[in-house]
């Protein structure tokens, strides 16, 4: 594990509110090259990766949040999807609940 670890600012809000509706979060910011959270909610596993709105331009989409990622993270977010499975890149609470309850 990497000691350290930059944590976004947004991070434990957006934790917080996934827990108050239920959900399990697995901090995993801390493994070399990881995303920052599992999320598991009603029998499902979510993959997510919080990035600070504050970083991005006013208006962003999916491929400005991707060009965010370090290298690690682009390189872990490619071994998952590759294999079928969905990596989430969430800047607010609002984004997070979406993509767990949808």
């Amino acid at each position: 594990m990497k000691r350290n670890a930059k944590v976004d600012e947004n991070q434990p809000e957006i934790v917080k509110a996934l827990r108050k509706i239920g959900a399990y979060v697995l901090h995993t910011h801390q493994l070399k090259n990881a995303f920052d959270i599992l999320v598991a909610y009603r029998g499902k596993l979510f993959i997510m990766e919080i990035k600070s709105p504050k970083s991005l331009p006013k208006e962003y989409d999916r491929v400005r949040l991707e060009k965010e990622l370090s290298d690690g993270e682009r390189e872990c977010m490619e071994g998952f999807v590759n294999v079928g499975v969905d990596y989430h890149i969430v800047t607010s609470i609002e984004e997070a609940i979406n993509i767990v309850t949808k």
